[in-house]
């Protein structure tokens, strides 16, 4: 914990000096061989222009495209540190450091930069921020933030919502497990003021499973899928299933497909999360 809060504090001071500066110059002592073991970073590297300086991401990280190049046989889940230290980086990416890898590393002098799942947007906004200061790319990162912001603030302004609110259930599998509005991905319907089925099902679980008797009890006016690339799920799949030809969102055809990827991850395709809660909800009728 104190050398990540110690990177976390030379981020700091990094932005803070670069205040007093030119924001478009480069931190000189940025690190020239990161390893990415986190999709989501590696999302926010590859923005933030400092995919010259990435030698290796993880086998999860697929997007951007020019990023397919850079992945090795490397889990952000079972970290081989073995495997990471022969790449010779100055820089491990981390999104999760439950195995230790910090302590692991630091006896190898490598220097490890943890970004655990935010908690809101702000934390988001942040954690690019700093990532920015410890890639040397402060300007570049706080360009990226607003971008975001701004995009995000007028898709939701863009959006003329019924009168009255409409319930949405967001799948997170074939199980019915799903989020609260609590979750970082709750928050994300949150702005548009949808009301979320899945609160208080199971008090203190953010990720509560549901039942489908539930589901269909409720019938919200809105389904997003989040399984569709791991498990196949879809809107035919989903009116398959028995007594689901009965729920608002089925029968009226407001069931969304969301990229998997996007609705777990906390990076630049964010805003590509918020526009399509924004298209499957300018696709009920303002009337009702």
């Amino acid at each position: 914990m104190h050398r990540i809060f110690r990177i976390a504090l030379t981020g700091a001071l990094v932005i803070g000096a670069a205040a007093c500066g030119d924001d478009n110059e480069p931190v000189a002592a940025g690190p020239q061989r990161i390893i990415s073991l986190s999709p989501t970073h590696t999302e926010v590297l590859f923005a933030l222009g400092a995919d010259d300086a990435v030698i290796a991401i993880d086998e999860q990280s697929n997007f951007p495209a020019a990023a397919l190049d850079k992945q090795h046989d490397l889990s952000g889940f079972e970290p081989n540190v073995e495997a990471i230290a022969a790449l010779k980086p100055d820089l491990v990416i981390i999104a999760d450091d439950s195995k230790d890898l910090t302590g692991q590393l630091a006896k190898l002098g490598i220097e490890v930069w943890v970004g655990l799942p935010p908690q809101s947007f702000d934390d988001a906004y942040a954690q690019i921020e700093q990532l920015g200061a410890a890639t040397g790319r402060i300007a570049q990162a706080a360009e990226l933030v607003l971008q975001m912001q701004t995009d995000i603030a007028a898709t939701v302004a863009g959006v003329t919502a019924p009168a009255d609110s409409l319930s949405y259930y967001h799948e997170l599998d074939p199980t019915f497990y799903s989020v609260t509005s609590t979750t970082f991905i709750g928050q994300v319907y949150g702005l548009f003021g949808l009301v979320n089925i899945a609160d208080g099902v199971q008090e203190g679980n953010d990720y509560p499973q549901l039942s489908a008797e539930y589901i269909v009890s409720t019938s919200p006016d809105l389904v997003f899928l989040a399984d569709t690339k791991c498990c196949g799920e879809s809107a035919d799949t989903v009116a398959g299933r028995p007594g689901w030809d009965a729920i608002t969102a089925v029968a009226e055809g407001r069931v969304a497909v969301i990229d998997d990827d996007i609705a777990s991850r906390w990076g630049p395709r964010l805003v590509d999360f918020v526009k399509a809660v924004a298209v499957a909800i300018a696709a009920v009728p303002v009337g009702g």
